[in-house]
Order: C-alpha cells, then sequence, then structure tokens
C-alpha cells in the first residue's frame, strides 16, 4: 500500500508529519489496510495565519482494489485531532462499503 501526504502552504509537509499522518490513518483503518492500494491525505490550514476553531481540514482518500476512491474530509482544530477525526470517518466508511461487498 501506498502513502502520500499532501500539504498547503501553511502546513510544513515534513518527513515527521508524514509519518504521523501515516501512524494515524493506518492506525485507525487496522485490518482494513491489506484491502488498500493507496492512502492520500491532503492537509489545509483553511484560514492560514488567522486562526480560529475547526481551520484545519484533513482529507483522506482510500482506494481500495477493484473499487472506486473512497473520500472523507474532517475539520478540527489541530492537525492531530484533523487525522484522529479523518481516520475515524474513513474507517466507517470503508466498514460500510466492504461489509455492502460482503453482503452480496
Amino acid at each position: 500500500m501506498q502513502f502520500q501526504l499532501n500539504t498547503d502552504s501553511n502546513i510544513e509537509g515534513d518527513d515527521r508529519l508524514a509519518e504521523i499522518a501515516e501512524d494515524t490513518i493506518t492506525g485507525a483503518l487496522g485490518h482494513l489496510t491489506s484491502r488498500l492500494t493507496r492512502i492520500e491525505v491532503h492537509l489545509v490550514d483553511v484560514n492560514g495565519a488567522k486562526g480560529g476553531p475547526d481551520d484545519i481540514q484533513c482529507k483522506v482518500e482510500a482506494r481500495p482494489e477493484g473499487m472506486q476512491p473512497q473520500t472523507v474530509t474532517h475539520a478540527d482544530a489541530d492537525v492531530a485531532a484533523a487525522l484522529r477525526g479523518a481516520g475515524k470517518k474513513i474507517r466507517a466508511l470503508l466498514d460500510s462499503e466492504f461489509g455492502k461487498l460482503a453482503a452480496r
């Protein structure tokens, strides 16, 4: 499985952040990572330098084998919280999608 982190100009996307993002998202997905070919995480500071509540937006796109990409978005006060929230959302979405396939 490939992992890619993208950030805007207001968030420093260094190797440390990439490692934290990968650990957070793959940790949230657990065993589902074996069914994915790629995960892309996009972090954006919506308000830039102004700050404010829920101004960090995290979009996660997961690409399951043989299926269309699945995407969720979560906004929160800081990067870590945005990653955790998006991780929970993508896990719930993929559990639902894989459950539908199993029911067929």
